[in-house]
């Protein structure tokens, strides 16, 4: 019963959104009112209150539920760019709704929808480079590494959006692959060079 009640509560979120993106795509989100996206879906207003607490938590349920999961079944050294590539063509499918979202929320909070999993995945992506290049890069350098490249992809992804960059998602991700792993490279070649070869893995 639980099981099937989850379902339904996710199939009503769904339609919610769905109502929701339509006036997105429309009119600001200031200007959209909770009764207008249930007469919309067909709905009780109450029902509404159900599964959100206001309107920006359907907007984030939105972008969990449609954007950030293709990012998270892209996680491996050799797929994240897939993954990121899915989220551009997200963006560019929604751009409207995006937009709406950028121009209506602060762009720290929209950023946030996508700093949690372009963290994990950045991470990961940086530990598989240096382990593939015998890098020991430590905990500390990892964390910075990350935040800065977190931070640039969700400043591209929004200039992007925003039409300030005019450069294809395939090139602008290409871009930053390969500054990651000159990145790892630059600080394996250093370490090389600082350290005795016999104190280098495998040395």
């Amino acid at each position: 019963m639980k099981k099937r009640t989850y379902l339904a509560s996710d199939t009503a979120k769904r339609e919610i959104c769905a109502a929701l993106k339509g006036l997105m795509a429309q009119k600001p989100l200031t200007k959209i009112t909770v009764t207008e996206i249930m007469h919309a879906c067909g709905m009780a207003r109450q029902h509404f209150y159900y599964h959100f607490e206001d309107i920006y938590a359907a907007v984030r349920w939105m972008f969990e539920e449609e954007a950030l999961v293709l990012l998270r079944e892209h996680e491996g050294v050799t797929l994240w760019q897939d993954g990121l590539l899915q989220l551009f063509q997200y963006l560019q499918e929604n751009r409207a709704v995006c937009l709406c979202a950028l121009h209506s929320m602060s762009r720290e909070h929209l950023k946030d929808f996508f700093r949690t999993d372009l963290q994990a995945i950045i991470q990961n992506t940086i530990r598989e480079i240096a382990a593939e290049l015998r890098y020991p890069a430590d905990e500390r350098e990892v964390a910075l590494l990350t935040k800065v490249y977190v931070g640039a992809l969700a400043g591209m992804m929004e200039d992007w959006l925003l039409g300030e960059i005019q450069e294809s998602p395939e090139a602008l991700i290409q871009f930053v692959d390969q500054l990651l792993k000159d990145h790892v490279r630059g600080a394996a070649l250093r370490l090389m060079g600082e350290t005795p070869a016999s104190k280098l893995p495998g040395g």
